[in-house]
């Protein structure tokens, strides 16, 4: 066989050889790359409310209730309603509101409170205060701090953009309550005792007063 064509051949070999080679360890392809299977407009909607620039999800959700759970949709509107609203923000001040307004109701000093409690709210607060006056009790508390926080559920309402955000504390406290004479009848100065309460807050998303209001108490 002539020199040059068995050149040839054994060159077109090794090049299918190779081809064969590359196949087998990297794939094969054909044509351009898929597009992404296509979603309905309601699954792209629910997509959006969870993602962020970078495309995951929101941490700044997600971390605190179940991904797609209505609590995290209504979230994803308040920060739509409102785009510098940012639920771990919203819970360290949720922190704050629960030592101050506590202690503010604990001493009887509810006064300054008012702007921080919806008027039904304050209304009982300020019902309390006045029947312990009446009897002659006084109370002196000291907040140790809170044990337990935590996002028990969130609503939101298109129409009145209000938004409103359950939140579930255990605090830990001293109290103790005494009578007109200064005796003591209830409670301990060194004996800490824990309180569970659940509140919830409200507030209208993009309004210019920045202050949430304590809209009802639980336990």
């Amino acid at each position: 066989m002539n020199s040059p064509i068995l050149q040839l051949l054994v060159l077109a070999g090794i090049a299918i050889f190779l081809v064969l080679r590359l196949r087998s360890v990297l794939g094969t392809r054909e044509g351009f790359e898929k597009p992404p299977a296509s979603v309905s407009k309601g699954q792209s909607d629910q997509r959006r409310d969870f993602e962020v620039i970078d495309g995951g999800p929101d941490h700044d959700i997600i971390d605190h209730v179940p991904e797609n759970s209505p609590a995290a949709r209504a979230l994803a509107d308040m920060k739509r309603a409102e785009p510098s609203f940012g639920v771990s923000d919203f819970l360290s001040g949720a922190r704050g509101a629960y030592e101050m307004i506590l202690m503010g109701f604990e001493r009887g000093e509810i006064e300054s409170l008012k702007g921080f409690l919806d008027e039904d709210v304050y209304e009982t607060f300020a019902d309390v205060v006045a029947q312990r006056e009446e009897q002659g009790l006084t109370i002196e508390a000291e907040f140790v701090g809170v044990r337990e926080l935590s996002l028990a559920d969130a609503t939101f309402d298109e129409a009145t953009r209000r938004g409103e955000i359950v939140v579930r504390y255990v605090g830990e406290l001293t109290s103790v309550v005494k009578n007109a004479e200064g005796e003591v009848i209830e409670g301990s100065s060194t004996a800490i005792k824990r309180q569970k309460d659940v509140w919830t807050f409200a507030r209208t998303m993009g309004s210019d007063d920045p202050n949430w209001q304590l809209v009802a108490t639980d336990e």
